[in-house]
């Protein structure tokens, strides 16, 4: 790759500006067209199987085309030399938390950070993500609102970071996974709708309401409790199925979909019942909920990776408090093989995280935990390209490299068919046809 490296200094010298506060440049401005030699390129959407020598000629931050062997550029374009890498579409995350921190202290965090202190560190989760090579999320709640910020901040190019798609506030019930008055002093909190604290009908559509007034791409709600909540059970329905119909119904009349945060059957069951498009880490899921999701094409977002890591935390004294350390140490374990069972029996998965659960910037860890569950290598890329594509409603702009889709395209050294671990090690990243990583770094001046 090292005259893609070439490329990329002379156009650094001649084209960025420097991102201030990130250490950053801003990514190369999309060049009017740009060919992308590719030695072996992945795209579950068009082949089941790779394939060799391909050029990708982009135009305007778009795919044009995509060619056999390596084709010259025209005259007017630039070329980045990938013939030694495993090219993909740009890895899309469907759940993320980017607006929140990973650490021993995030539950006093929420005490003592102010709004700005919530931006900036989101924006440099943003960058991380981004770099890690995904280029596109589906954040699924958010603090203060900075959620929607950073997402018109990325759009408009003030920093770097992947194309969002945010949902405000997660929707709970009173005590719910998502109240934030949970197991603390009622008196410190004073929780309306507009905090996404929902009870019965009416209030449920006014808080979905506000969600898409305050620029909800989709609604969130948790249809059981969870595990990082200090109050509720971990498996428990919480909302009935006239409220999560209500969410639904009031979601669709704008377009909108509703992903269902879900760890137990019955409330998942009910969710899938309701209209969810997707059920969120499905811990406890049966047969039963199993073939209602096959039937309806309802995803499943495993989230294995935060699994995994909260219950290897919770083995810390005093990481998490004592009811959330007993929850992450009973569900954690369980997910790799609850994404195995849902695997086997047919149902859609869409890749996600649960990136702030964990360190963000680690998102392609998931990767591991899927072939470990069962799937094959490809079918893992397959959840993070053309399935998450069409959970999200944007396969005619996101999760292939086919003419007219975005140009975002990631790179690897080696084949993740055969290590899929390589996905843990981006060397090149464009999103939209401007390049923000090459030969394993962030472009900077």
């Amino acid at each position: 790759m090292k005259q893609s490296v070439r490329f990329l200094r002379v156009l650094t010298r001649a084209t960025l500006g420097l991102l201030a506060g990130y250490g950053l440049a801003h990514a190369a401005e999309p060049a009017t067209s740009l060919v992308v030699h590719c030695g072996t390129l992945i795209d579950p959407a068009v082949a089941a199987q790779p394939m060799t020598e391909r050029s990708i000629v982009v135009e305007q931050g778009r795919v044009a085309r995509v060619e056999r062997g390596f084709v010259s550029a025209p005259a007017d374009a630039q070329t980045v030399d990938l013939r030694e890498a495993t090219c993909m579409p740009g890895f899309i995350d469907t759940h993320t938390h980017l607006t929140m921190d990973y650490s021993k202290d995030a539950y006093l965090s929420q005490f003592v950070d102010s709004d700005g202190d919530v931006a900036y560190k989101a924006a440099r989760h943003a960058k991380l993500v981004l770099l890690a090579g995904f280029t596109t999320v589906r954040d699924l709640g958010g603090l203060h609102l900075v959620d929607v910020a950073l997402r018109n901040a990325i759009e408009r190019g003030d920093v770097p970071g992947p194309r969002m798609l945010v949902a405000t506030k997660t929707l709970s019930i009173s005590g719910g996974h998502a109240d934030p008055s949970g197991g603390f002093r009622e008196d410190l909190f004073h929780v309306t709708e507009a905090d996404g604290v929902v009870d019965g009908v009416d209030s449920a559509i006014r808080g979905t309401r506000i969600a898409i007034k305050r620029g909800a791409d989709v609604i969130k709600v948790t249809a059981t409790g969870g595990v990082m909540s200090v109050a509720d059970h971990g498996s428990g329905p919480q909302f009935n199925a006239s409220e999560l119909r209500a969410i639904v119904e009031t979601a669709s009349t704008h377009q909108l979909k509703v992903a269902a945060h879900a760890h137990g059957d019955e409330g998942a069951y009910l969710a899938v019942v309701a209209g969810a498009a997707s059920i969120e880490h499905g811990t406890y899921l049966t047969p039963k909920t199993y073939e209602l999701m096959k039937r309806n094409n309802v995803y499943l977002v495993p989230t294995v990776i935060a699994g995994v890591s909260v219950a290897e935390a919770a083995k810390t004294p005093g990481f998490f408090p004592p009811s959330v350390a007993a929850k992450a140490l009973e569900i954690g374990p369980l997910m790799v093989a609850a994404l195995g069972r849902a695997w086997k029996a047919g149902v859609p998965i869409a890749f996600g995280t649960d990136s702030g659960v964990f360190a963000h910037g680690r998102n392609a860890r998931e990767f591991g935990y899927m072939v470990e569950a069962g799937m094959p290598p490809f079918e893992a890329i397959r959840t993070a390209t053309q399935n998450a594509a069409d959970l999200l409603g944007r396969s005619e702009d996101l999760g292939s490299l086919q003419p007219g889709r975005f140009a975002d395209l990631i790179a690897v050294t080696g084949d993740p068919l055969a290590d899929i671990r390589v996905l843990e090690r981006i060397q090149f990243v464009m999103k939209q046809g401007r390049i923000y990583k090459a030969d394993g770094a962030a472009v900077v001046f």
